[in-house]
């Protein structure tokens, strides 16, 4: 993990078999807009705020791929744990 002045950045492997689609991306959104960070998904050389089902969705994430993970603001330290947590144990 790399932590920066403005913001929190971790790499997380999605567990084999399961997509990023409709109900984990689902969880996912419902979990980072609990905060007031910004945070936001990459996926190869796709970007999507996780606050939006769409932009998530649209990664097209599949299973034992990595994504990483970019978090800033107030809470932001504790969003990339939660929410890193969350996508590491989907199921």
């Amino acid at each position: 993990m790399s932590v920066s002045s403005n913001g929190h950045v971790r790499t997380v492997r999605l567990p084999d078999g399961v997509d990023l689609h409709a109900r984990p991306a689902g969880k996912l959104v419902r979990a980072a807009a609990a905060y007031e960070a910004s945070v936001t998904l990459n996926a190869g050389e796709r970007r999507a705020d996780a606050k939006s089902i769409l932009q998530v969705l649209a990664l097209g994430a599949t299973g034992g791929s990595e994504v990483v993970l970019e978090t800033s603001g107030a809470d932001a330290s504790e969003a990339l744990d939660v929410i890193s947590g969350l996508l590491a144990s989907l199921a």
